[in-house]
Order: C-alpha cells, then sequence, then structure tokens
C-alpha cells in the first residue's frame, strides 16, 4: 500500500487541461468556474438526450467523464432531470419515435436554457442526409436536431473528440455569458 501512495505522490496529477479553442474562449479553470458562476450561479448541470444515435458519440461523451479530462473539475456535472438542467446535449438524428420526447425534455428545462448539438447526425442528419433530404428527414427520422428544437451550438464530427466535445460546450457557455452582457 505504501508503495501505491509513493507512486501517486511521486507521478502527481494527470489530467487534460481545459481546451483553448479560440481568443474568445481562453480561459484558465478559475475563470471558466467565475463565468459558470456568474451565468448560471452554480455549477454547469448537462442534461444529456440520445434521440436515436449509434452510440459513438456517447462514447466520447462517458470520456468526459473520466480521470483524464476531468469535466467535474471545470464545474460542469451531469444530471438525470431535465428539470435540473442548464443545458442540453443532444446526440444522433432524431428518430420520429423519439421527437415528442425529446420536446418535452427542452420543455421541461428551466430558463435560461441552452442546447448543442453533437456529432454530424445531430448537426445535419448525418448519414441519413441525401440530395432528396439535406436535412436526413425521412419516414423514420426527423432528422437533424435543429429540426424539432432550437440549437445554441452544433460540435461536428463522427464522433466528435472529447477535447471537441469540451470546446464546444466551453463555446455554448461563452455565448451564454456574452449575450448575457449585451
Amino acid at each position: 500500500m505504501y508503495q501505491i501512495i509513493r507512486q501517486i505522490l511521486k507521478t502527481g496529477i494527470k489530467t487534460e487541461t481545459p481546451p483553448q479553442p479560440d481568443h474568445a474562449l481562453r480561459v484558465d479553470g478559475q475563470q471558466l468556474q467565475e463565468k459558470i458562476l456568474r451565468h448560471i450561479g452554480r455549477a454547469l448541470a448537462i442534461r444529456h438526450v440520445d434521440a436515436g444515435s449509434c452510440n459513438g458519440c456517447e462514447l466520447e461523451i462517458h470520456a468526459l467523464n473520466n480521470a483524464y479530462y476531468n469535466i467535474e473539475g471545470l464545474g460542469i456535472k451531469f444530471v438525470a432531470s431535465p428539470r435540473h438542467a442548464d443545458m442540453l446535449l443532444v446526440t444522433g438524428p432524431v428518430s420520429r419515435h423519439m421527437e415528442t420526447a425529446l420536446k418535452r425534455t427542452y420543455d421541461a428545462m428551466p430558463e435560461p436554457r441552452l442546447v448543442v448539438a453533437v456529432g454530424d447526425c445531430g448537426c445535419t442528419g448525418g448519414i441519413f442526409s441525401s440530395a432528396n433530404s439535406p436535412g436526413g428527414e425521412n419516414y423514420a427520422s426527423c432528422g437533424k436536431i435543429s429540426n424539432v428544437i432550437p440549437v445554441d451550438v452544433a460540435i461536428p464530427g463522427c464522433p466528435p473528440t472529447p477535447v471537441a466535445l469540451l470546446q464546444g460546450i466551453l463555446a455554448a457557455v461563452s455565448v451564454s455569458t456574452k449575450s448575457e452582457n449585451t
């Protein structure tokens, strides 16, 4: 046991630093937490909804919770209820069976609410898009998320990396705080 403790003390903390996507988002962890607290008043609570994805995006979202990316260390957490959420993170094209559930989840969220579309399927309809159906709409799919609810930030990728997801979440918070200040 003492060897493990010595190894931990010798190695130190090994987590990914928050990404720096552009000049508008160049903040350290403390400034980010202050921005989140100013905008929301507490930690950022995210409700994730899988509207019909292949689960590729979910694997990357789950990676955000591991010790390497340490999303909870930034004051961002996932919640089970939309009534406790500040942000809705939606993956996949919206299947016809999930359309009502997604609308109800969105309506259950308190104001101000942010919506982030994740992955190519959520942003553009992905592989379900065609020349006849550019938004991915067909008999089984409503297509991209913005066809059903308003979207604030879209994170492209198939699937997007955890860093890209974190950049999108930070972009949504920074856009929200900028619009609140103006």
